[in-house]
């Protein structure tokens, strides 16, 4: 049986270790809170830019009425040969399995898209160590030089999840749509958590380039909650003082989204088409930026729950340790009582 002292000393180890994990559930918590406001404020400008090229869709010839070819290079769709990825993970691990389903999803991407070349472009410390341990670094490749079907790490970004900004998501967007533009690559994808709330989340491939459709994103669900996982959160998030209340469905949104439908001619400064290819590369950026504010609040929220899961687990750990201790010390007075006994009847 162990030490009483040995015992003693992982209770307090453990105890210590609940303190650290339950102050890291409360900081994930305040800023899941943070988290949810930003990408609640950045969702008006997304839904009415969506709205104004949907308008401008219905007003503006945006395809050759002869060729029948888009006008805009944005909307071009040709064989996809020569690929993007984007892989949106986190910087920081104790998330549960939050990075590593990400990972999973991408390694998936990658086998099902087996002999094209494929660009990774990484945004998150985790992706970007785990992806560069198996594919090499490299500069982005032209046309010309793509000679034969490999896949290659073009570009990292990290640490810029303490403060996302929309410059940092225009600045890869500008970059994608002048190599598309340009046709060196054909398909741009997208992989990261979507949030809705803290138990409606899901590991999405989106697919950013070429554009089908305005407003219509072309995504294919790879992973959603488990119902075990979404008690868990619900749990956590009662717990933390978190509200479960979805971000969709608001009557801002509502009222916005009437504006492509509403029966009535605007009247542009420009022409409809000169707004169309102005505000399309936008509309890409905002893309990008609204999968990296989801991706932040997600990644808060899957701590969030994996620390009040590691907290309950401690509690449980104390209980199993306090009772070996209480045996041990039982075990121990018995001991001492028999000797005691048998002493004292030897001395008679």
């Amino acid at each position: 049986m162990a030490n009483i002292l040995d015992i003693k000393r992982r209770i307090r180890s453990v105890i210590n270790t609940r303190q650290i994990t339950k102050a890291m559930k409360m900081v994930s918590a305040a800023k899941l809170r943070r988290a949810q406001d930003r990408a609640l404020a950045a969702r008006p400008y997304a839904q009415m830019l969506t709205n104004v090229l949907k308008s401008l869709v219905s007003r503006a010839e945006i395809y050759d009425p002869e060729t029948g070819e888009p006008r805009h290079p944005l909307l071009a769709q040709r064989p996809e040969q020569n690929v993007l990825l984007i892989v949106v993970t986190g910087d920081k691990g104790l998330a549960g399995a939050f990075n590593t389903n990400i990972l999973k999803a991408a390694m998936q991407f990658l086998g099902e898209k087996s002999g094209k070349n494929i660009e990774i472009q990484t945004v998150g410390r985790k992706g970007r160590d785990f992806l560069r341990r198996r594919f090499p670094m490299a500069e982005p490749r032209t046309a010309e030089s793509a000679i034969a079907a490999r896949i290659t790490i073009i570009g990292e970004r990290v640490g810029v999840f303490n403060k996302v900004d929309h410059a940092l998501a225009t600045e890869v967007a500008e970059r994608v749509i002048e190599r598309y533009a340009k046709e060196e690559i054909d398909a741009v994808y997208l992989i990261y958590n979507e949030f809705k709330s803290v138990i409606q989340q899901r590991l999405v491939v989106e697919r950013v380039l070429p554009i089908v459709e305005i407003g219509k994103t072309q995504q294919q669900v790879a992973r959603e909650l488990t119902q075990k996982e979404k008690e868990e959160a619900q749990k956590a998030a009662i717990s933390a003082g978190v509200g479960m209340r979805s971000t969709e469905g608001r009557e801002i949104d509502s009222v916005a989204a009437k504006f492509a439908t509403a029966p009535v001619d605007y009247i542009y400064e420009q022409s409809p088409g000169e707004l169309f290819n102005d505000l399309l590369p936008k509309y890409v950026g905002i893309q990008i930026f609204h999968a990296l504010l989801e991706s932040v609040a997600a990644e808060h929220a899957a701590r969030m729950t994996a620390m009040e899961s590691a907290t309950n687990n401690a509690t449980d750990m104390i209980d199993s340790l306090t009772l070996a201790m209480n045996r041990a010390r039982q075990a121990k007075i018995t001991k001492e009582i028999i000797e005691i006994v048998s002493g004292a009847a030897a001395a008679q």
